[in-house]
C-alpha cells in the first residue's frame, strides 16, 4: 500500500511555526465561514442550547470573565463536535444602576427627570467635575441616550475581547437587555404575570438605598461589619395622665439605633421570659417624646440578647417589619427616602401628653440618621434616660451590594413578583423545580434550596431609576389628580415595548398627561434582574418566534457563577415556572471564583483584578489565548481557583509543543492519507501507543459527558506528552526509513492517527493552535470534525504498558549519559540492561528502536528477577573528539 506519493502535495508546513498572529487569523476565518453558526433547519433533539450569562456592560471585563466563559466555551465546542447543533448566543446586560453610575462618572452628568429634552443642541461637560454635586443636570431622555451610547461602545470592546479568547459564539444571536426586543419580551412577561396575579403592587416597608434613591431586593443585600454602639435606654410605665411614671420601675432596652425612638410602636419580649410575664399588655412611654407603646409577646424575641426586650420601630430592620406585620402594630415612620428624619413633627408626637415632645423632635427634624443618632444621645443624657455611656460594638449592617451607605427601611409603593417568600405552596414548587435540574457540581443544589427556604417576602422588581425597562402601565387620575393604582391601564401586546413616560395610552391625548381626569405614566422601571431572568425567553424567541423557541427551550445548559444562584439562577427558575410551567434548562454549571495571591475573590470593587488583554496578548510577556484557556480549563466546576501564571506558562509550552511536534511528524512524510490505516501497523511499539490512545479517547469522552472537562484535558495532555516525549523519540530512525518501508509505514500511520486524534481532543481547549496545525494537512476546520468516539481507535494486541517499559529503558540510557556528563548524542559502544523477565521480553521486542533512540551499538539484555524496572550498567561510551 503506497501512501508516500501524496505527502508533499497535501502538507504545507510553515518555515517557523509561531503562536503570534493565530488569533486574528482564525477569528477572521471563522467569522467569514460562519464556522459556529446555528442552523435553524433542525429539530429539538439535534440542538444543544446554552443560556449564556450576559455580562454587565458597565466598564471593563476582568480575568474572572475569561475564566468562566472559557469553561462554557469548552463545553460548547465539545457538544458541537459530538454532532449537536449548538445554539450559543451571547448578550450584554446593559440596563440598571451599574450603567447609570458609569455614565454619570464618565460624562459628569446626573439625571433630572423634571428637565425638558435638550435635543441635538446638548453639549457635554468639557471636564468631569470632581464633586458629583457639580455634575451637569440632564433630562431623562438625554440621560438614557448617553447610557445607550456608552454601553454600546463598551459592548464593542467586550466582543473584541471575547473573540480574542476564542469563544465559539454565534454572534448573529447577540442581544442587549435594553434593546427593543428585550424590552418587548420583558414587558410582555410582566403583563402576563400581572394578569394572573403573579405580579402585584402594594405600599409596604422596603429596603432603601438613600444614595441611589431606589428600593433594593432581598437578593441584593449584603451584610458589612461596621462600628456602632449599644445604648441602654429607659422606658417608664404610663401614668394615669399619660406621662411617664418615673417613680415606677422602668423597662431598660438595649438599642444600636436610638435615633428611631420617635418611630417606636411597641416593646417585645419572648412569651416565656419570666421577667416580663406581668408586663405583657401594659403601656409604657417612650423617652423624650412620651408616646405610649404596649409591651407585646413574640417568639422571635431573644431572651438572651441584651435585656431580653426589644424596641420595635417602623422600621429599623427586617425583624421590625415582621413584628409590625404579625402583631398588627401601627405605622409610625419618620425616616424618608433621603435617609433623613421628616421635617414635619409626626402627629403621634405632636399629640403626646409630654408638653415639649414636638419641640424635642424638631431638634432632630431634617437630620440624616447618622447625625440624628448623635443628637438624640445628647438628649437622652440630658433627660437621664441613657443610664450608661454607649458601649462600642462592631456588628453586621445591611447594605445594597453596590451601595456605600447602610440601607434604611422605608415604606413606599413597589411592584413585586411572587417567588414563594409568602406562599409555602409556591416555595415547595420552586424547590421541586430545582430538583429537576442537574447541578454541576451536585452540592450546589443545597445553596439554592437554602435560599428558597429562607425567603421572607416576594421579589421586589421595581426600581426608582431611569435606564431600565419601563413598567408598562398608566393610571387614571381622578378629578383631584389622584391616581387609581388598583386599576392600571394596560397596553396591548402588539404595542410593546412602550415607555409610559413618553407614550400615551389608548383613549387619551398627550395633553391629558398628569392632569386631573387624565392619566399618569408609571415612573418606575424593572430591576435589571427582572429582565436578565428572562434570557432563555429573550434569546429563544418566546412570544416572538415560536418556531425557534420550540427548538431551544428548555435550554440544555445554564453556566454561571455560584455567587449569583440566589439572584440570576433562582429568578430565572421563578419566571420559567410562571410563564412556561417548566424549568428553564436541564443542567446548570456553576463556576468558582478567581482568587488573588491572598486567596481573596478577585473583583473590580476590591481593586485586585487582572486586565485580561495583558495575558491574552500573543507576544510575550503575554501568554496567548490558548494558554489562558488551558489555565481556565484546568479548573473544575464550582471550585475557586487561584490566578496562576505558572499554569498559563505550561499552557503556552503545550501550545508550542503542538506546533513543533506536529511539524516534525508531518515533515517525515506523514499525511492525511495515513490516518486510520491501522492494518499497516505492525510494530509492537506503534500498537502500544494506539492502545494508549484508545484508552485516552474513551476516558476523555466519558469525562466530557459528565461535564468534567478538566479531567478530559488531563487525559489528552497526559497522552500527548507521552506521545511526543517518549514515542516520537523512540521511532525517529524508523520514521526516517532506517528499518525498511513496512516499518516506516507502520510508524507513519501511527504518527498520523495519534496526531490527528490529539488535535481533535485538544480542539475544545486550544482552538487556535489546533486549527493552525489542522490547516497544514487536513481539509476544513478541526472544529467541524467529529469528536473521537470511544472504539473508533480499537485497542491493539499490545498493552499501553509496553511503551512505558521501553520509555523507562530509554530514560535509563539517557541517565547514564547525564551522570557521565556527556552529550545525549554520544554513541554507546556497549551497555547492559537488567530487568525482570517480563520487562526484558518487552524491551527485546522494541530493541532496535531503543538502540537507535539511545545511540547504542550493542545492548546486552540481562534478566534480574529482583529488578524494579529497567536498570542500565557497564556502559562503554565511544571516545569523543576531546579524548582522541
Amino acid at each position: 500500500m503506497d501512501f508516500g506519493s501524496r505527502t508533499h502535495d497535501s502538507v504545507h508546513l510553515p518555515d517557523k511555526p509561531a503562536l503570534e498572529g493565530l488569533q486574528e487569523k482564525w477569528d477572521a476565518r471563522w467569522t467569514e465561514e460562519q464556522t459556529y453558526a446555528f442552523d435553524r433547519d433542525t429539530t429539538r433533539d439535534e440542538v444543544y442550547s446554552i443560556d449564556t450569562p450576559p455580562p454587565t456592560a458597565s466598564g471593563s471585563l476582568h480575568v474572572g470573565h475569561v475564566f468562566s466563559y472559557t469553561q462554557t466555551d469548552v463545553l460548547a465546542r465539545y457538544k458541537r463536535m459530538t454532532g449537536k447543533n449548538v445554539f450559543y448566543p451571547l448578550g450584554w446586560d446593559d440596563n440598571g444602576l451599574p450603567t447609570e453610575r458609569r455614565v454619570q462618572n464618565y460624562y459628569g452628568v446626573t439625571c433630572d427627570p423634571s428637565l425638558p429634552y435638550e435635543g441635538d443642541d446638548f453639549e457635554l461637560p468639557t471636564k468631569v467635575p470632581r464633586n458629583p454635586r457639580d455634575f451637569k443636570h440632564v433630562s431623562r431622555q438625554k440621560f438614557i441616550e448617553l447610557c445607550l451610547e456608552l454601553s454600546g461602545e463598551d459592548e464593542k470592546i467586550f466582543e473584541d475581547l471575547f473573540r480574542k479568547v476564542g469563544l465559539s459564539v454565534d454572534w448573529k444571536h447577540s442581544y442587549r437587555t435594553i434593546d427593543d426586543h428585550s424590552r418587548e419580551v420583558s414587558q410582555r412577561a410582566f403583563l402576563d404575570e400581572l394578569s394572573r396575579g403573579q405580579a402585584y403592587s402594594q405600599d409596604a416597608p422596603t429596603m432603601w438605598d438613600v444614595t441611589f434613591g431606589t428600593a433594593v431586593a432581598q437578593a441584593e443585600l449584603e451584610d458589612r461589619e461596621r462600628e456602632g454602639a449599644y445604648h441602654k435606654v429607659t422606658f417608664f410605665p404610663a401614668g394615669s395622665d399619660g406621662l411617664a411614671d418615673t417613680a415606677a420601675e422602668p423597662i431598660v432596652i438595649l438599642t444600636s439605633r436610638p435615633e428611631l425612638i420617635p418611630a417606636v410602636v411597641a416593646l417585645v419580649a419572648h412569651p416565656d421570659d419570666e421577667r416580663y410575664q406581668g408586663k405583657f399588655g401594659t403601656k409604657y412611654v417612650s423617652p423624650i417624646f412620651g408616646v405610649e407603646v404596649e409591651v407585646r409577646a413574640h417568639e422571635l424575641a431573644q431572651s438572651d440578647k441584651g435585656t431580653g426586650i426589644a424596641m420595635v420601630c417602623t422600621f429599623g430592620d427586617l425583624t421590625d417589619v415582621t413584628w409590625w406585620r404579625e402583631l398588627e402594630l401601627p405605622l409610625r415612620a419618620v425616616v424618608n427616602r433621603a435617609g433623613r428624619l421628616e421635617l414635619e413633627t409626626p402627629e403621634w408626637i405632636s399629640g403626646s401628653a409630654k408638653a415639649d415632645a414636638a419641640e424635642q423632635y424638631q431638634k432632630l427634624a431634617g437630620m440624616t440618621t447618622f447625625t440624628a443618632r448623635k443628637t438624640i444621645v445628647e438628649l437622652l443624657e440630658e433627660s437621664g434616660d441613657l443610664i450608661e455611656p454607649p458601649q462600642p460594638i462592631t456588628h453586621p449592617v445591611p447594605f445594597y451590594e453596590r451601595g456605600e451607605k447602610p440601607l434604611e427601611v422605608v415604606t413606599s409603593r413597589q411592584w413585586y413578583i411572587r417567588n414563594g417568600g409568602r406562599s409555602a405552596e409556591l416555595r415547595d414548587d420552586l424547590i421541586a423545580r430545582g430538583r429537576e435540574l442537574q447541578w454541576l457540581p451536585g452540592f450546589m443544589r443545597a445553596r439554592y434550596e437554602n435560599w428558597v427556604e429562607g425567603l421572607n417576602g416576594d421579589w421586589l422588581v421595581s426600581r426608582q431609576r431611569y435606564f431600565g425597562v419601563p413598567i408598562p402601565l398608566w393610571y387614571r387620575l381622578d378629578a383631584e389628580g389622584n391616581p387609581d393604582y388598583d386599576n392600571p391601564i394596560v397596553p396591548s401586546s402588539e404595542s410593546l415595548p412602550v415607555d409610559p413616560l413618553q407614550d400615551t395610552p389608548d383613549g387619551f391625548t398627550a395633553d391629558q398627561r398628569n392632569q386631573p381626569g387624565g392619566f399618569m405614566g408609571e415612573p418606575d422601571v424593572l430591576d435589571t434582574w427582572a429582565t436578565s431572568s428572562l434570557t432563555p425567553q429573550i434569546v429563544g424567541g418566546w412570544s416572538t418566534d415560536d418556531d425557534l423557541f420550540s427548538k431551544v427551550f428548555p435550554f440544555d445548559l445554564r453556566p454561571q457563577g455560584h455567587d449569583i444562584i440566589r439572584t440570576w439562577l433562582f429568578s430565572t427558575v421563578v419566571r420559567a415556572n410562571a410563564l412556561n410551567n417548566s424549568v428553564p434548562w436541564s443542567h446548570t454549571a456553576l463556576s468558582g471564583w478567581i482568587l488573588d495571591p491572598d486567596r481573596k475573590k478577585m473583583s473590580k470593587s476590591k481593586g485586585n483584578v487582572v486586565v485580561p488583554s495583558d495575558i491574552l496578548a500573543e507576544n510575550k510577556p503575554g501568554f496567548g489565548p490558548d494558554a489562558v484557556r488551558y489555565w481556565a480549563s484546568s479548573a473544575r466546576l464550582g471550585v475557586d481557583t487561584a490566578y496562576d501564571v505558572s499554569q498559563m506558562q505550561i499552557g503556552r509550552r503545550l501550545a508550542m509543543k503542538i506546533l513543533n511536534a506536529s511539524k516534525f511528524a508531518l515533515a517525515q512524510g506523514v499525511h492525511a492519507g495515513h490516518v486510520g490505516q491501522l492494518d499497516a501497523v505492525i510494530n509492537p511499539l506503534d500498537k502500544a501507543l494506539l492502545t494508549a490512545l484508545s484508552t485516552t479517547v474513551e476516558k476523555a469522552g466519558k469525562f466530557f459527558e459528565d461535564y468534567d472537562y478538566a479531567h478530559a484535558l488531563m487525559e489528552a495532555e497526559s497522552f500527548f506528552w507521552e506521545f511526543t516525549d517518549d514515542y516520537v523519540e523512540l521511532i525517529k530512525d524508523r520514521s526516517y526509513g532506517a528499518a525498511g518501508e513496512e516499518q516506516q509505514l507502520s510508524a507513519h500511520v501511527t504518527l498520523a492517527t495519534a496526531l490527528e486524534t490529539s488535535l481533535r481532543l485538544f480542539a475544545p481547549f486550544m482552538p487556535f493552535v489546533t486549527e493552525e496545525v489542522w490547516s497544514w494537512w487536513q481539509e476544513g476546520s478541526v472544529h467541524a470534525q467529529a469528536w473521537p468516539a470511544a472504539g473508533s481507535i480499537p485497542a491493539q494486541d499490545v498493552p499501553a504498558e509496553f511503551l512505558e517499559t521501553v520509555s523507562q529503558a530509554l530514560s535509563e540510557i539517557r541517565r547514564t549519559k547525564t551522570e557521565a556528563k556527556v552529550s545525549q548524542r554520544t554513541e554507546v559502544v556497549k551497555a547492559t540492561l537488567r530487568a525482570s523477565q517480563a520487562d526484558i521480553d518487552t524491551i527485546a521486542a522494541a530493541q532496535s528502536d531503543l538502540q537507535a533512540a539511545g545511540r547504542v551499538t550493542e545492548l546486552v539484555l540481562d534478566v534480574d528477577a529482583e529488578a524494579e524496572g529497567p536498570r542500565v550498567a557497564d556502559v562503554e561510551f565511544a571516545p569523543t573528539e576531546d579524548k582522541k
